[in-house]
């Protein structure tokens, strides 16, 4: 008796990788969109979640930004429901106008996404990104001079957020879907001549296309591994920061002359927990105030305090920095 096709038996193997670690008994949730990669992953997770003792749903999004979207979300739950994912459900999610509106629909999927997962008790929710979406995040990345951050990529898992077949090409998740008679929409967004004509379907009907042919072939894989070796060095440069933040700072006070021996990479790094640590907001944190910090630490002069985001002061005084008053 002949096995599955090897590009079916390549994301089954992903997705028993990626969810093994499961409590058996919890529930997983597929985010379909009807498209070749989700529903694969789909067919995949029908598959392979039961063998691990894991029940399976899915969730499909409705954005409602094109004609027939209600159509196309209905499809992809039925094809869901017919593999035999429950609970199914689809969702709609409402996209602000104005601005980008690829990362508003993104943003709102998402906000839409997790808290139907978290409201039906999930312990994953699996997206369907593949190794051609991740060669696509760090070109991009990579043309915007984006940080090391940036250049890492999507990762696997981030909380409830699994990623399991980043290793997996988009043409397999075509031939999967051919091989198991599954019938994918393609959005026409994702086309060049498409109603949304952006940088993320130029790289990726025009310009990853012109480079594999440039370069004889292994872009998509070859950026996609580079992401992997930056999230490796990114995980190390964390811990190393985590564990000299630890060994500087002291009833909320951090040691500045301690600090500014350290390597700059590290130095930075530790000086965003200190911020962190003494309440300044994260989600408004950027370079130039950590480049503020650092001038207190490695430039000090006699400066006064620098200001963070969240209402926070923060100075030096006796070779410390620590959060100051806010004057009145």
């Amino acid at each position: 008796m002949a096995g599955p096709h090897p590009a079916v038996a390549a994301i089954r193997l992903a997705l028993r990788q990626a969810l093994s670690s499961l409590p058996q008994g919890t529930l997983v949730m597929v985010a379909c969109s009807g498209g070749p990669d989700s529903l694969a992953l789909a067919a995949g997770t029908a598959f392979t979640a039961p063998r691990l003792g894991l029940r399976a749903g899915a969730l499909c999004v409705d954005h409602a930004l094109q004609a027939g979207s209600d159509d196309v979300a209905a499809a992809a739950a039925q094809a869901c429901q017919a593999m035999g994912l429950a609970p199914t459900s689809v969702l709609m999610a409402s996209v602000a106008g104005g601005g980008n509106l690829e990362a508003a629909a993104r943003e709102a999927r998402y906000a839409a996404l997790t808290a139907a997962a978290e409201a039906a008790g999930a312990t994953a929710l699996l997206l369907g990104h593949t190794l051609d979406d991740q060669a696509e995040t760090v070109l991009l990345a990579m043309g915007r001079g984006a940080g090391l951050t940036a250049l890492a990529g999507m990762t696997p898992r981030r909380g409830l957020l699994y990623r399991p077949l980043l290793g997996i090409t988009r043409a397999q998740t075509l031939q999967a879907c051919q091989a198991q008679g599954l019938a994918p929409w393609h959005d026409p967004m994702n086309l060049v001549d498409g109603p949304v004509y952006s940088a993320r379907v130029r790289l990726r009907e025009q310009v990853l296309p012109e480079l594999e042919r440039a370069l004889g072939g292994g872009v998509a894989a070859a950026l996609a591994r580079t992401a992997q070796q930056v999230a490796a060095d990114l995980a190390f440069l964390d811990a190393a920061a985590a564990d000299l933040f630890a060994q500087v700072t002291e009833n909320g006070r951090v040691d500045a002359k301690a600090l500014a021996t350290a390597a700059p990479a590290l130095r930075h790094r530790a000086l965003k927990l200190a911020a962190l640590h003494l309440g300044a907001d994260g989600s408004a944190l950027t370079a130039a105030h950590i480049k503020a910090l650092d001038d207190l630490v490695v430039n000090w002069h006699g400066q006064g305090p620098t200001d963070l985001p969240g209402g926070l002061r923060v100075g030096r005084e006796c070779g410390k920095l620590e959060a100051l008053p806010l004057k009145r």
